[in-house]
């Protein structure tokens, strides 16, 4: 493949309708009409830019080859007749010989027999009668193509994915993380394509609501953002991001090391302060959506929590985070399931505890579902392509929806999404009749790879899931390998000067809206409540991890065999495809190198033994040689596929720079701190 410059993805996720995919040797079954030219769209609507006619006259130009006008009035002959219902958000379709109707939300029905074309490579539509409503709605997500940034491009492919609203970063009226932004024109943008618009509060919120001055505050603050934008669908709320000086003195406003901190604790007058952003909100915007997260006292006693929830206002949403906090048990040790990862699929006693009480009270319930296919396994990669593991969280949800009444869900929080088969199993699950999970594998297999490679790359995909299902990173292992993979550094620990690098900053652009805020440049194992204290973890992990890396490692094995099976014209997209799985095998040795190396500084510090001392060094030497290899396996991979490497908050952290940048301190280590740090190894 040719070489991608840097935000060249970009140019691939702004192509929805994607050329002359029409497959001519296909042939169609006894129960499939065939598209022409001999059809019309009829539509009644204005066509105008992201209307439902117009996208699916382009889709049959683009993708099939095929010119069909767009008629006000039906001239009697073939018709794909269009009858928009304003208020409906699923749709109705009946497909004959010689009519499609499509009534309800024309747009949904639109995109759904774009999807069955797209899956069948050729424009047949199989005869039937249906009724399709979405399962979950809201269905949130970032940009994925930079950070608050939402070209119409992207918003095109985001309802395209089935995603009904967008999320936004706000920290003032037209102000988001990257600083104005026309609030409207985003929102009159975003309806053109289907999509509600939801602000994620950064907004000031340190007030007390018992302060007389409370609510003048709060409507300057949250008020002002809804005068300026009240057709904005709502509002997320989250602890972390929302504090106030709470009264409860079972929290502080300060870290005193006895106490957690306000917006870590469920505060019994979080109600009182919710209610007071409620009034200032809903008084420009009486029908918002307001959301509370109780992300951030995931870790608190059970009790203080529900208490929370039986006091929380009845007309707001809440949102309950999924899989995190959930303790694992291995063997030897125990973990407690990180922040937005599908090594554990979910869900947690967290997340059922609280729905539960959620469900009793008849409140709306929300989650983070991170089904747009991104986390925090690794920030630097589109999607994880692992969906045998994803199908279990996503009947994990479908299975909260009965039970609890899940209805709404946060497909990606700041990473975004990117286009992939994760997010493309997920439209296909999260509508209703619910898809059977394995047969749209197979046919995304079949379409992306071909009949020949298929059944090898599903057997890729379920190794991949299984290397993934096996193993539980550490919160340290997210803030430090897992967050800018492969070129993370490896520095060393023992103090030497000159060659002293801990407090090593890592080259991060200087327009990365978070950078060095989100990243330990120097491994730091956290020692949290809920995981085995590190010396006996990080030795178990460098027990389950390498298992883990084999089994990823076959997967890489039955992929290659894949291609080479794969039609030449597919052949470019399916080797980005695997190229994507590929990098996740590296920054898993890189995670492995990385618990190797912390465990052999720290027996380097405290050994007396010469002989051991040159010993251990011999082993760093050995793990930094490994590691170099590894970085300079995954060059070709970033350079083929643009999209590898980059996150939103992040921008690029393992492009070919950043490896380049890696290779060097690692050299740097290997040729100069070693050798000096042998010659203090003697007696003088």
């Amino acid at each position: 493949m040719e070489k991608e410059k840097n935000y060249e993805f970009r140019k691939r996720l702004d192509v929805v309708h994607k050329p002359d995919i029409f497959d001519r040797t296909k042939q169609p079954q006894a129960d499939e009409i065939i598209l022409d030219g001999s059809w019309e769209i009829v539509y009644d609507g204005l066509p105008q830019k992201g209307c439902a006619a117009l996208d699916l006259q382009d889709y049959l130009q683009v993708c099939m080859g095929i010119g069909i006008p767009v008629v006000k009035e039906s001239s009697g002959g073939k018709a794909i007749i269009l009858k928009e219902e304003l208020a409906d958000k699923g749709f109705d379709l009946a497909v004959t010989q010689e009519k499609i109707t499509i009534s309800g939300n024309v747009r949904k029905g639109v995109h759904h027999l774009e999807d069955v074309m797209n899956l069948r490579e050729a424009p047949y539509l199989p005869v039937k009668t249906m009724r399709s409503d979405p399962i979950f709605t809201p269905r949130m997500v970032h940009s994925g193509w930079a950070l608050d940034f939402f070209p119409d491009s992207h918003l095109n492919a985001i309802s395209h994915a089935g995603f009904d609203a967008i999320l936004l970063f706000v920290t003032g009226p037209n102000m988001t993380s990257h600083g104005y932004l026309d609030f409207n024109d985003l929102i009159d943008r975003a309806e053109a394509y289907g999509l509600g618009v939801y602000f994620y509060s950064y907004l000031n919120s340190f007030k007390h609501p018992d302060d007389p001055d409370a609510e003048e505050f709060f409507d300057h603050n949250f008020g002002s953002v809804f005068k300026c934008a009240p057709r904005a669908k709502g509002l997320i709320l989250v602890g972390e991001s929302c504090r106030f000086p709470s009264k409860d003195p079972r929290n502080s406003t300060e870290r005193d090391g006895r106490r957690p901190q306000v917006g870590y604790f469920p505060a019994s007058d979080y109600p009182q302060w919710l209610n007071v952003v409620k009034r200032a909100v809903r008084r420009y915007s009486p029908d918002a959506d307001v959301v509370f997260w109780t992300y951030n006292w995931g870790r608190c006693p059970k009790e203080d929590r529900l208490a929370l929830i039986e006091k929380l206002p009845d007309d707001v949403s809440v949102e309950v985070t999924y899989e995190m906090f959930q303790r694992i048990q291995y063997p030897n040790h125990t973990m407690q399931v990180p922040d937005y990862t599908i090594t554990f699929p979910g869900p947690g006693d967290y997340f059922t505890s609280e729905a539960e009480a959620l469900h009793k009270r008849g409140m709306r319930l929300y989650t983070i579902s991170n089904t747009g296919g991104r986390t925090w396994d690794c920030g630097m990669m589109p999607y994880l392509p692992v969906p045998q593991q994803w199908f279990k969280r996503f009947r994990g949800l479908l299975e909260a929806h009965e039970k609890w009444g899940l209805t709404g869900i946060m497909d990606s929080h700041h990473f975004g999404w990117f286009p992939g088969p994760i997010e493309e199993c997920a439209r296909w699950c999260f509508n209703t009749p619910s898809a059977d999970q394995d047969e749209i594998l197979r046919k995304i297999a079949v379409r992306d790879f071909g009949q020949e490679a298929a059944e090898l790359v599903i057997r890729g995909w379920q190794k991949w899931s299984d290397a993934i299902a096996s193993y539980t990173p550490g919160f340290g292992d997210q803030c430090g390998p897992l967050r800018v993979g492969p070129s993370y550094p490896f520095i060393f620990y023992p103090v030497l000067y000159p060659f002293a690098e801990q407090n090593m900053h890592f080259p991060f652009a200087e327009y990365a809206f978070r950078g060095e805020r989100y990243l330990n440049t120097l491994y730091k194992p956290e020692h949290v409540e809920g995981h085995t204290f590190i010396g006996r973890r990080i030795r178990e992990d460098l027990k389950i991890m390498p298992a883990a890396l084999k089994i990823w490692q076959e997967g890489d094995a039955l992929m290659d065999q894949a291609l080479e099976k794969v039609p030449e014209h597919k052949k470019e997209a399916a080797e980005r495809q695997v190229g994507i799985g590929k990098f996740f095998g590296h920054v898993l040795r890189t995670m492995i190198g990385i618990k190797k190396w912390y465990l052999a500084n720290r027996r380097l510090e405290v050994t007396e033994d010469f002989v051991e001392a040159n010993a251990i060094l011999d082993e760093m030497t050995a793990i930094l040689e490994e590691e170099k290899k590894n970085v300079q396996e995954t060059i070709p991979l970033v350079e083929a596929d643009s999209s590898l490497g980059w996150e939103p908050t992040l921008e690029y952290a393992c492009d070919r720079e950043h490896l380049e940048w890696k290779l060097g301190k690692l050299d740097s280590v290997i040729k100069y701190t070693i050798p000096n740090y042998r010659l203090t190894v003697k007696k003088f």
